[in-house]
């Protein structure tokens, strides 16, 4: 069910993509001067392991990023190599590849890794280090709630990812709102904070709690869990999900159970455009939503340049670019933004400018930190698969923004 790359990195294994582009300076010196070496950028991502899919994705749009800068003559005169380390999906292991990045390879700079539970503990090395975090998928409580002066996030937030999806339901006359929800949330530091936060506001509208479990996010069979929802028969599902084939394998045992909700939101996994249609269908994709800040759509020309340019080199269609790339190419922008501002990238400058309030953009939209990092210019949106297309549905009045298909259609067998 999962993407793989023609290469697969041995874990703790590193590999140097030489992006031939310019940038800043070394790690933690003054950055300015008149040397020519490269400079290095180190990341640990999840190229095996439960978050393969996303951790794959994550390296195309860093690539994509470096591709870009080089093209455009690069930082401050100097190259830039990415150092990218296997985490295997491991907390273990990615404390270890960014102390290795930093104490070993030397890097100037580090960018994050994927998801929540990975981000908590390396922002904390960096941190020990001095070095700035610029991160895209680290966006949950666990993160923030440790409260580190280096973290920054350039995505939404989590807890806010299902604010639309509540807004909408608040919107529609009591008697058009779903009678019931279920909310199956896998254990982890993404899924659960927002769909627990969309139960406690969905239960005061009249929506009833059919079943509400936190499932272990490593399990090998959701099936259990799936029928138990179906049996309650809630209107709405909204699943605590962090990957594709969570989302794929509730779908697939609803099908099997005759049971087609209204609503059916996930928290992650539709939105990985072909990953996720290659693994349910397209048929059976059609209806599915899933919160996120960028799409495949997004009206920002940058965004449109990066779409048209990940099409060119991977392949498939616009609609099958996923969230990840965005959130990937928008650390590589607020990072270089960071690295010309200072002169260099001496971690120290770097974090004192991106908590002076200034606001950068990105592929994703604007972006301005608060004091745990969060950015706070990050827009909330809805996405729906709708005969095909990837398409923005909420807020209803976003431009952009298109009908929801409600109910959702039919299972297509």
């Amino acid at each position: 069910m999962r993407l793989q790359h023609a290469r697969f990195l041995a874990l703790g294994t590193a590999v140097i993509l030489a992006a031939g582009l310019a940038a800043g300076c070394s790690s933690g010196s003054s950055g300015s001067g008149g040397s020519k070496s490269p400079i290095l950028i180190g990341a640990s991502l999840s190229l095996t392991g439960d978050f393969s899919d996303d951790g794959q994705a994550y390296e195309k749009g860093y690539e994509l990023w470096a591709h870009d800068v080089n093209a455009h003559g690069g930082l401050l005169g100097r190259q830039v190599k990415l150092v990218i380390l296997n985490d295997n999906s491991s907390p273990t292991q990615v404390d270890t590849n960014y102390t290795d990045l930093i104490t070993v390879h030397h890097v100037a700079l580090t960018f994050g890794p994927f998801s929540t539970l990975l981000t908590a503990p390396a922002a904390e090395v960096a941190h020990r280090y001095g070095f700035a975090f610029v991160e895209g998928a680290g966006g949950g409580p666990l993160v923030f709630g440790e409260k580190l002066p280096n973290v920054f996030d350039v995505s939404l937030p989590v807890a806010n990812e299902l604010d639309p999806l509540v807004a909408w339901i608040k919107s529609l006359p009591a008697s058009q709102r779903p009678a019931s929800a279920a909310y199956p949330m896998a254990d982890d530091p993404f899924a659960t904070p927002q769909v627990q936060l969309a139960e406690s506001e969905l239960q005061p509208l009249g929506v009833k709690t059919a079943y509400s479990k936190i499932f272990p996010e490593e399990v090998p069979d959701y099936k259990p869990n799936a029928d138990l929802v179906a049996a309650s028969g809630a209107r709405m599902v909204v699943l605590g999900s962090t990957d594709v084939p969570t989302v794929a394998s509730f779908m697939q045992a609803f099908e099997q159970q005759h049971y087609n909700p209204k609503i059916f939101v996930a928290a992650a996994g539709p939105d990985q455009g072909s990953a996720f249609t290659s693994a349910v269908g397209m048929a059976n994709a059609n209806g599915m939503m899933v919160p996120d800040a960028w799409y495949p759509g997004y009206p920002n020309a940058s965004s449109h340049a990066m779409v048209n340019e990940y099409v060119a080199k991977y392949g498939g269609t616009a609609s099958g670019v996923n969230a990840d790339i965005a959130e990937a190419y928008s650390v590589g922008e607020v990072t270089a933004a960071a690295v010309k501002a200072t002169g260099g990238t001496v971690g120290s400058k770097i974090i004192s400018y991106l908590h002076s309030g200034v606001t950068l953009q990105s592929v994703q939209g604007a972006v301005r930190f608060n004091s745990l990092g969060e950015n706070v210019k990050a827009i909330a949106f809805i996405f729906q698969w709708q005969n095909g297309k990837f398409v923005q549905v909420l807020p209803a009045d976003a431009t952009g923004s298109v009908k929801i298909l409600t109910p959702k259609p039919a299972w297509s067998s």
